[in-house]
């Protein structure tokens, strides 16, 4: 995890407000730099005006990172620079193949080495061109394209091509990575991991669509009539899922299109035995095997954790930290956090309820939906798997804790700004800072405890790929099978506009980085280009039929077992039944802010959508 500020202004180098700059130190603690390139727009080379152009214009770009170190033996400090083309990287992400080979040790120097590879004029190039300079930048284009094309893991990034003095940026399709950007009164543009205002600019900042390679061409900028702006055009090589040719710059976008076939007659039940529960095991296995292999060791502390789980006890992060335990060395902790809110309408209720019954009044914290089901997910993975050191780390937060935080979430989740996104973003913020408690030997005592772990897991994905929402099950009964792929197929299509940026800000915020194994490329695309019904069980037949006695009484508990999981999200049930978690095929879908108790903490007449 990284953080990145970058600038282009007429006028002078800007830097980030000195609130920005905690923020992205608080994504990046191990390392900060800043570099500085001032250049004459409209040149090909330095101090060169280009044939055509009025007249060059000096621009001052400016270049900050912060760097979380999660990848190969070392620290590498960025920006990247390369001397002889002066190109820059600022790079945010996890690089987990490129090229279709598993990147070994940094991610970072292997993408920038690609891209500058790619950008860097050929003898070729120019070979039949009559206007040598286009030619070549549009050469190299394809092969810059083509280099990200073939990066497969989370990323944003800013690069600048020193060659032909063009600016890149971009988040990847599913928009795992924040990042922002502005045009202000004056014409400096700045791009950001962080809103870099006090939320009061008449230019706000804006999430950068995930639609594909932002390009902007400074070497066609020249003076205008208006000095107030800077002149210039953002163009953008959009993702298609049209076939690429060698002549034209295009981004192949790495998630299919939706299976859309449709059974013929009424489809057979999930089960254990079905071949699709088994190829879903084998994809998210080697998705989750991606993410958490060779993470370092930061602390020093003996028994110390590598990785946590955003824990709700839930299926799919249940799932998640099960799988996790087959692929981690058993001789390592994995954390479990559970965070649990004082909701004060909630706590007056609740205590009201013990007065009028004459009873003690239990713990707000214990008694919160995710708590519940998140200690028995805990001692579910407990005896399944009984050799492991699972700390379950209770981050009880209390509502005057929550007041004095609740600024700092605002400034973090913006642009986003509804109620609704403040619950979830506070969950998130308090359960990735990992602060709380654990058991200590004594069982009437507990240990104040913060994690250690730098990479927490997260379970998001799932309900968008599996049918988990409540509102699929109305489209499978309003218009079967055609209207539950039309509503799975819109879910996934606006995965990169939703809210990943937003979860990215606040949970980076404590030097920590949220991986998704569901939103895999490679998983994304096996899920998507699967019947929709051998992912969920709407519209399957009844596993056992009335004349079929020939099962033996072993096979028809585990046959009832199977028949009696809800149908959204059936395969992930089946899975978690196929890796003897019983209790946990069976959790119901909740939403994080009301399973946290974070929704409407300060009034319960507020609505979601209300702006906060």
């Amino acid at each position: 995890m990284c953080g990145i500020f970058f600038s282009l202004s007429a006028s002078e180098h800007v830097l980030p407000k000195e609130k920005t700059v905690t923020w992205l130190r608080n994504r990046g603690p191990d390392n900060y730099h800043v570099h500085r390139v001032q250049l004459s727009c409209g040149a090909t080379d330095p101090g060169k005006v280009a044939a055509g152009a009025a007249a060059s214009e000096t621009v001052y770009l400016t270049f900050v990172s912060t760097v979380l170190g999660l990848r190969g033996d070392h620290i590498t400090s960025q920006p990247l620079v390369d001397p002889e083309s002066r190109s820059v990287l600022c790079w945010n992400g996890e690089a987990w193949k490129v090229f279709g080979e598993a990147v070994q040790g940094n991610d970072t120097e292997l993408v920038f080495q690609r891209l500058v590879e790619a950008s860097k004029p050929s003898d070729d190039d120019d070979h039949d061109d009559n206007n040598s300079r286009v030619g070549s930048a549009s050469k190299t284009l394809v092969r810059l394209t083509n280099v990200i094309n073939n990066i497969t893991g989370p990323f944003s990034f800013v690069f600048y091509d020193g060659f032909h003095q063009r600016l890149f940026f971009s988040r990847d399709c599913l928009g795992r990575r924040s990042l922002l950007h502005t045009l202000d009164e004056d014409g400096t543009i700045r791009i950001s991991s962080i809103c870099d205002d006090d939320g009061a600019s008449s230019t706000p900042f804006e999430e950068v669509e995930t639609d594909g390679l932002h390009m902007i061409d400074l070497s066609r900028m020249s003076k205008q009539d208006s000095e107030a702006r800077l002149p210039y055009r953002v163009e953008v090589i959009p993702w298609s899922h049209e076939e690429d040719t060698s002549t034209t710059p295009s981004l192949k976008n790495p998630i299919p299109l939706m299976n859309r076939s449709l059974p013929t007659s009424r489809p057979p039940a999930l089960t254990l035995s079905s071949p699709s529960i088994e190829q879903l095991e084998n994809e998210l296995r080697r998705s989750l095997e991606t993410r958490i292999r060779d993470v370092p060791l930061v602390a020093t502390e003996s028994n110390a954790a590598k990785i946590a789980v955003l824990f709700s006890g839930g299926l799919d992060c249940t799932v998640l930290a099960r799988l996790a335990h087959d692929t981690l060395p058993i001789n390592e902790p994995i954390d479990l956090l559970n965070v649990s809110f004082e909701n004060p309408r909630v706590a007056a209720a609740l205590k009201a309820k013990s007065q009028k019954e004459n009873t003690k009044m239990g713990s707000i914290y214990e008694n919160c939906p995710d708590r519940i089901t998140g200690r028995a997910g805990h001692a579910e993975l407990q005896r399944v798997c009984p050799g492991r050191v699972w700390r379950f780390v209770a981050v009880d937060v209390p509502f005057t804790e929550f007041t004095l935080h609740r600024e700092e979430v605002v400034q973090l989740m913006r642009p986003h700004n509804t109620e609704m996104d403040l619950s979830i973003a506070c969950a998130l913020y308090f359960a990735s800072r990992g602060q709380g408690t654990i058991d200590s030997s004594t069982e009437e005592e507990k240990e104040a405890y913060t994690t250690t772990a730098r990479v927490l897991l997260s379970g998001l994905g799932a309900d968008e790929l599996f049918a988990g929402y409540g509102r699929h099950g109305v489209s499978f009964s309003r218009s079967g099978f055609p209207g539950l792929i039309d509503e799975i197929d819109l879910d996934v299509g606006r995965l990169g506009k939703r809210n990943l940026g937003r979860d990215d800000r606040v949970i980076s915020n404590w030097g920590r980085e949220a991986r998704f194994p569901y939103l895999d490329e490679d998983f994304v695309s096996w899920a998507t280009q699967t019947p929709v019904w051998q992912r969920c069980g709407f519209g399957t037949a009844k596993r056992l039929e009335e004349d079929d006695d020939a099962l033996i009484e072993k096979d028809v508990q585990k046959s009832d077992e199977e028949e009696a999981l809800d149908p959204e999200k059936k395969s992930l049930r089946l899975l978690a039944l196929r890796l003897g978690m019983t209790q946990t095929a069976r959790e119901k879908k909740r939403a994080i802010q009301f399973g946290s108790r974070t929704a409407k903490m300060e009034s319960g007449r507020t609505k979601g959508t209300s702006i906060i």
